[in-house]
């Protein structure tokens, strides 16, 4: 019932009546070290009073839980170094950790805490120390893979064709080679070790990506754009369809260019992921999967719709016509090409002048180019440039979040030898096996401050010796008593600001 009222505390609106109420339940609790205390019980979330903080973006109740975890190591002048217990928030050897609670979250108070004392520190510590290093040389690795897989598709086993045109349209030179063909020159063999390393790589990514799915959740791997949710669609994809080349290379199945094609695209495209290292590319990443899976997903059905339509129109005009001099729209298909293209001002209206155009298709090419190039990509533009302002208010904020979602990925991934745990046991201060992170502060006087304070008190006083200076001029009858009085009343009062004054001044300091 403890834990229970502790966890319901934590989520109370009334921060400061929730960390009074917080002091006095642990002040019955019997075993306030053990591992029975009430402060470790989880919830059936699994998370803890503390953990349950920082995830609702609760930043009072994390600092006055963090005030309690911390120890006092030595302090002299303004100079002061203390201990603070990141038992709970390191994510090393954590099933869940906090620091991936955090990222995770749709909320963005909670992001707020990765700005707060010690989260900020022990972020930093483990980025500058291991992250980048470790992130920049996994960029290098992945673009040397990626020239590696495209050498490997410029230089594919081609044969020329030995069948004839079955059409006009026909313009295919060369065809696929079988499996016994593939391999026989000296290149193919320089081939297929490139090939080799490409499947190996594939395998590897499936292999690292898969638990992490069965782990966290497809929706919460997949949905969060600051996890690189997108990006991990895009890879896991990408060695899909590395695996389905492979497979049909063996069994000499016609048509890889597809999934080869398709990885390719991904594959490149994945290497954005990376800019999340590095501040100035990083929130751009958040931008362009906002405007992507936001803006564009929603504008795709509006733009489908139309596309649609107008192409179907386009074909019924001219499908009495004669293709070979119009041939943009001599089937359904490259109708919709066409349209889409037109749609995106790709390539201007399709007309031939030496022969008689259909009066329809100016009345529909008309309608289409207001709809199209004047509504609707206009539209596009809007909804993007208020994503871009949006996104643009928290870049910081989202990179530092990025920045903890790959620093916490990374420490997953890379073995323990490669990844010393960050901070100070506390068997060397005595306090037990708990991990603290050592941090130096330096306390500022603030002396202006401090000056400001001093002349608003002699402003102060003197205001109120001018008022009893002007009792004493407009009261000349009784001048010894008034005078005794006014100086009497100006005294104390001038003595309590002042004391008012100097006791602001103390707590100040």
């Amino acid at each position: 019932i403890g834990n229970t009222v502790l966890h319901i505390l934590v989520l109370q609106p009334n921060k400061t009546f929730a960390c009074h109420m917080y002091s006095l339940i642990l002040s019955y609790d019997r075993n306030k070290e053990g591992p029975g205390s009430l402060e470790l019980i989880p919830n059936n979330e699994g998370l803890s009073p503390f953990k349950l903080a920082g995830v609702e973006g609760n930043t009072v109740m994390f600092q006055y839980l963090m005030q309690k975890r911390k120890q006092n190591l030595w302090s002299f002048g303004p100079l002061s170094t203390v201990l603070y217990d990141i038992t709970e928030i390191d994510s090393w050897a954590e099933d869940q950790s906090f620091l991936e609670l955090i990222v995770s979250t749709k909320k963005r108070e909670a992001r707020q805490i990765l700005d707060l004392t010690p989260v900020k520190e022990l972020v930093s510590l483990k980025w500058n120390m291991y992250g980048r290093p470790y992130f920049c040389f996994l960029a290098l690795f992945y673009i040397l893979y990626m020239v590696c897989f495209t050498m490997c598709c410029v230089y594919r086993p081609l044969k020329p064709r030995t069948g004839n045109r079955t059409s006009s349209r026909d313009n295919t030179i060369y065809v696929q080679k079988m499996l016994q063909e593939s391999y026989v020159a000296y290149e193919d063999e320089l081939r297929l070790v490139g090939e080799l390393i490409t499947v190996i790589g594939a395998v590897v990514i499936l292999v690292l990506e898969i638990p992490d799915i069965l782990r966290v959740g497809a929706a919460k791997y997949f949905g969060q754009t600051i996890l690189g949710g997108p990006f991990h669609i895009i890879v896991i994809t990408y060695a899909c369809m590395i695996l389905v080349t492979m497979v049909m290379r063996l069994t000499s199945t016609t048509g890889e260019v597809v999934p080869m094609s398709f990885a390719l695209v991904l594959g490149w495209c994945n290497v954005m992921y990376f800019a999340r290292g590095f501040q100035m590319l990083g929130p751009f990443t958040i931008m362009i999967q906002k405007m992507i899976f936001g803006d564009l997903m929603r504008f795709c059905w509006l733009m489908a719709v139309v596309i649609l339509g107008f192409a179907s129109a386009f074909y019924i005009i001219f499908q009495t016509e004669n293709p070979e001099n119009l041939g943009q729209f001599y089937n359904y298909p490259m109708s919709l090409f066409t349209t889409f293209e037109l749609f995106l001002t790709i390539i201007d209206g399709p007309a031939n002048y030496d022969v008689d155009l259909p009066f329809m298709y100016s009345v529909v090419y008309f309608a289409f180019a207001i709809i199209a190039t004047l509504l609707m990509l206009n539209l596009l533009i809007a909804m993007m440039g208020d994503t871009h302002w949006r996104v643009a208010h928290e870049q910081d904020e989202l990179w530092r979040a990025q920045v903890v979602a790959t620093t916490v990925m990374l420490e997953r991934k890379l073995p323990r030898c490669l990844w010393p745990r960050s901070g100070i046991c506390g068997r060397e201060f005595g306090l037990g096996d708990r991990w603290y992170l050592r941090i130096e502060d330096r306390v500022d006087p603030n002396k202006h401050k401090m000056m400001r304070y001093t002349e608003a008190f002699k402003v102060q006083d003197r205001d109120n010796y001018d008022k009893g200076s002007e009792k004493l001029e407009t009261n000349g009858d009784t001048l010894c008593k008034k005078e005794m009085s006014a100086l009497s009343l100006s005294r104390s009062t001038s003595r309590t600001s002042s004391h008012r004054g100097w006791e602001i001044l103390r707590r100040n300091t």
